[in-house]
């Protein structure tokens, strides 16, 4: 049930869903009695959808989130293991044709192929069954296992979680899965913009984790910004931030994470 509901939240608080949505309405008033009003909510929308693709908003929305979990130090010491989240690839898509379909947040896949091989005794966990809301006949995991194996990755010891199907079954059936022993060291690598919320979750599963971030979608800073040649980019960019601020927000009033913002 909290699935369904995550999803239903999700689609509507997301930002270009929600100005489409209000210009829609707007467009409905407009032929009625409250024609003023409907011009006004078209307008607005039309005013929202240019702030959201042609101004900073995205970045100074989604720079919060990447800056919270700088990497570890190159000198690490060596992990025991290595938790990759899933979100890298389109499962439904790659089982229809029969290949591997990476998404934008590929560097979750590739960025563990270069820990394995560093931190050889390491163990290796990808954690990702389906995000379809009715289930799916494909899983991330499955498509992640073909994938590591097409580029010689050896599959020896890499375990696979296939029935999660969002960041907090992620935590507590990898955590079920391979039953971390006090003091061990375990990354996580998710995305930037994800680990703030992922980090707090596997900590309130009593799970406590390394962040190791990748797939960075900003720079850092807003010094060197400029207008975008396309607006595209900025509605993914914002969308994918709120998706995160509402997420933490969502799981923190739940109590499925340990802090409404948490912190290294």
């Amino acid at each position: 049930m909290f699935f369904i509901f995550s999803k239903i939240f999700e689609f509507l608080a997301t930002p270009t869903h929600f100005a489409l949505f209000i210009g829609a309405l707007g467009v409905a008033l407009s032929v009625t009695r409250f024609k003023r009003t409907g011009c006004a909510l078209s307008g607005g929308a039309i005013v929202l959808l240019l702030v959201m693709g042609f101004s900073p908003l995205a970045g100074l929305v989604a720079i919060p989130l990447e800056a919270r979990f700088p990497p570890p130090p190159d000198d690490m010491p060596a992990p025991d293991g290595i938790i990759v989240l899933g979100g890298s690839v389109d499962e439904n898509l790659s089982g229809m044709r029969n290949r591997v379909t990476l998404a934008e947040a590929a560097e979750r896949l590739t960025a563990p192929i270069a820990l394995k091989r560093q931190y050889p005794t390491a163990r290796l966990v990808f954690t990702g069954g389906t995000s379809a809301l009715r289930g799916s006949a494909y899983t991330e995991a499955g498509t992640v296992r073909r994938f590591w194996r097409e580029v010689g990755l050896d599959q020896g010891d890499v375990l696979y979680e296939d029935k999660s199907r969002n960041t907090f079954e992620n935590a507590a059936f990898t955590r079920d899965l391979v039953q971390p022993k006090p003091g061990e060291r375990w990354l996580l690598v998710t995305s930037a913009m994800h680990m703030p919320r992922s980090v707090g979750i596997f900590r309130k599963a009593g799970f406590p984790v390394i962040a190791y971030p990748v797939d960075y979608r900003t720079a850092g800073e807003m010094s060197g910004w400029s207008v975008p040649r396309h607006a595209s980019r900025s509605f993914g960019l914002l969308e994918f931030a709120a998706h995160e601020w509402v997420g933490l927000a969502a799981y923190w009033l739940t109590g499925k994470t340990d802090a409404l913002f948490p912190a290294p």
